[in-house]
């Protein structure tokens, strides 16, 4: 079986001027995923899909290999990670490379380690899985939440059975956070749904889900990344 390590990195960044080789503890944001997925030795290739010279020459240096730039079609604010993926899946196949599963890994998740990326492999296999998608608790539970009218009214906002409940009583809630998307090759390119049949979830926990959107993302990131290197050091 051969496997696909797809990173993302596109040069435009509205949040965050340079996001992905913005430096965090010494090294380009981008650099931690590439080596997550060198480490793990799961990957046939490990390639960048950017459309800046300059990521490509870090993520090179790095250890990722950059065949073809994005195309300006996958590089615009509304182009889809999935129009990014169908593109290389498809110019590789244009240069005779073919692989039976690939991984999405954004370079907007440093906390995702090459045991992730295992674990996640280890699921798709037991679970003869057509996709694996990697999930956390979310942080609060959605039934505590409502909207605001425009007096901002507490009227109703909670209704009478959740208000009684106890937060450890609450169900428990995940949400997507974008740190590993595994899935068949031929299953992607036919059903174009990553969702759609033989779906599952790997779970990781919410401090090693922390996705680099703005500022005080960062700062969290930088924090937790200098604790695991204190921590590893004693």
């Amino acid at each position: 079986m051969k496997n696909l390590a797809i990173i993302p990195a596109r040069s435009g960044s509205k949040g965050i001027k340079d996001k992905n080789i913005r430096s965090i503890c010494g090294k380009p944001l981008i650099e931690y995923t590439i080596e997550a997925a060198l480490k793990s030795k799961i990957f046939d290739t490990i390639m960048v899909s950017t459309d800046s010279d300059i990521y490509a020459e870090i993520s090179k240096k790095s250890g990722a290999e950059v065949p073809f730039m994005r195309s300006s079609r996958a590089s615009h604010d509304t182009s889809s990670s999935w129009d990014v993926v169908e593109e290389v899946l498809l110019g590789y196949a244009n240069i005779g490379k073919k692989y039976d599963t690939f991984m999405l890994l954004q370079p907007t998740s440093p906390l995702r380690t090459e045991d992730h990326i295992i674990g996640a492999y280890k699921e798709f296999k037991e679970k003869m899985a057509n996709t694996i998608v990697s999930v956390c608790e979310a942080d609060h539970s959605p039934e505590q939440y409502n909207v605001l009218p425009d007096d901002c009214s507490l009227n109703g906002f909670i209704n009478n059975e959740n208000s009684r409940k106890r937060r450890q009583d609450m169900r428990v809630y995940y949400r997507l956070n974008g740190a590993i998307y595994l899935s068949k090759t031929e299953f992607f390119l036919e059903e174009k749904d990553i969702y759609a049949q033989k779906a599952y979830a790997y779970i990781m926990s919410r401090v090693d889900s922390i996705d680099i959107d703005d500022e005080l993302d960062l700062m969290i990131a930088e924090m937790l990344i200098q604790k695991k290197k204190r921590k590893i050091s004693t």
